[in-house]
């Protein structure tokens, strides 16, 4: 083991030895190295790395043998897979046994960076909705770039405080609260997460987990289901706060089916990933349901939008089936599920829009600038540019913001991988004019 190692915290350690609830083998799992876990995209390419397991309660999860390069991958940037922690890959099975509606309305409080988000919009597999909210601004910038790169139509992006949600009582069918926490399940994974740990910092997560079920809990559905998790093991962040969510907000715990590896919580409250047990870091979660009567509301909606009827400009571009409908804003032009209008329009009114369905691009003299999300989507809207299709070194530089000389059609053209869409360039004929986002432009040496 490196000396750089960061010894636990010996406040930590002691809770852990004297408390019998834990595995003999839970310390010296977190002093080991971490498994490499990633999930594959249901409707994009597979991944090419070699495989040692699936991962048993997700559906698309695999172990790896080695950790990959990920950002010299283009079939990453193309959104193919997404690197996520084996343990939270949990909520893949927890929401295939809830008992939702056709299309639920499905809330990711505190998604970034956005492997439980893009889970979950391989769930809705394009049904229901998907609202991800990061109240950090720059956090939320990279919820944005992942999910545009998942591809669904039906999400969208918001920067939010929970209690800004107030504004959409019983909205929700499915609300994931992946909470702010100690982070004591990260104690293998992440250095940094062990002198950052202290008893005082613990409490007070707890009293903000507090606060975070209060404010949301309102905009709950009524049968709806609230997932509650975190990667810490301290009972105070965990079982405490499934009973404070049943003592003061009336929530009714859901027994799940889980995976024979996982522990169950003090009391029967929730389930637990530990180190030494199962192939992950620490995770916990307990689902909790709304069983209260519904109360007459009203979402406010003050639309910032039009529904875009004249779609010539869209439609040299992309058919626009007849279920979906273009929204106007500023503008630019927006893809969404028509049947989602309202609730889109209500998300616009009362919150900080950061992604709105599939962004189609901005109207300009020429005709439409497409947007790189129009590349990337993965629904029944196929495009009807050209593509062309490079080799690995030649995604690289594209990916690197280069202007790659391909040949091949002219104006507006997908550049392509392994048949996967990497996003647009401009085909002059001479040379080409590179669209990937600059911000999200490899900046390490690709050779």
């Amino acid at each position: 083991m490196s000396s750089a190692l960061i010894e636990l915290p010996k406040a930590f350690v002691d809770r852990i030895e004297h408390e019998n609830f834990y595995p003999s083998t839970l310390l010296s799992a977190l002093n080991g190295v971490s498994p490499i876990s990633i999930r594959q995209h249901p409707q994009k390419t597979a991944h090419a790395f070699e495989v040692s397991s699936k991962i048993s309660w997700c559906e698309g999860g695999d172990y790896l043998r080695e950790r990959p390069s990920y950002t010299l991958d283009p079939l990453f940037h193309a959104g193919c897979y997404y690197p996520q922690e084996a343990g939270s890959m949990n909520l893949d099975g927890i929401v295939r046994q809830l008992d939702l509606p056709e299309d639920p309305i499905v809330l990711d409080l505190c998604a970034a960076p956005g492997g439980k988000s893009t889970l979950l919009a391989s769930f809705l597999r394009g049904k229901g909705l998907l609202l991800a909210n990061e109240p950090v601004p720059n956090r939320a910038a990279i919820l944005k770039e992942n999910l545009i790169k998942w591809g669904y139509k039906n999400t969208i992006v918001v920067s939010n405080k929970p209690s800004d949600f107030e504004a959409l009582p019983f909205h929700f069918d499915v609300i994931a609260v992946d909470a702010p926490c100690s982070g004591e399940g990260m104690f293998r994974k992440d250095q940094n997460a062990r002198s950052e740990w202290s008893p005082s910092n613990a409490d007070m997560c707890a009293v903000r987990q507090q606060d975070i079920l209060t404010e949301i809990w309102p905009s709950l559905a009524e049968n709806g289901y609230l997932i509650y998790s975190t990667c810490t093991f301290n009972t105070n962040e965990n079982e405490g706060l499934a009973r404070f969510a049943q003592n003061e907000l009336g929530a009714t715990m859901v027994t799940l089916t889980v995976d024979e590896h996982l522990k169950n919580g003090r009391d029967g409250l929730g389930y637990y990933c530990l180190p030494g047990t199962v192939e992950t870091e620490g995770f916990y979660f307990v689902v909790l349901q709304k069983k209260t009567s519904t109360r007459d509301s009203k979402v406010r909606i003050k639309a910032k939008s039009a529904v875009c009827h004249d779609l010539k400009i869209v439609e040299s571009f992309v058919d626009v089936a007849q279920e979906d409908a273009v929204l106007l804003w500023e503008n630019k032009l927006f893809l969404h599920p028509k049947k989602f209008t309202d609730h889109f329009l209500a998300a616009q009114a009362n919150l900080r829009i950061m992604k709105f369905g599939t962004e189609l691009g901005e109207i300009a003299k020429k005709g439409l600038i497409p947007h790189h999300a129009l590349a990337m989507q993965v629904n029944s809207n196929p495009l009807k540019k050209a593509s062309i299709e490079v080799d690995k070194s030649t995604a690289l530089s594209y990916l690197k913001g280069d202007a790659i000389k391909v040949d091949g059609a002219l104006g507006w053209v997908t550049v392509t991988y392994k048949n996967q869409a990497l996003g647009w360039i401009n085909n002059l004929g001479t040379r080409s004019n590179n669209l990937y986002p600059k911000a999200w432009r490899i900046r390490m040496k690709t050779d």
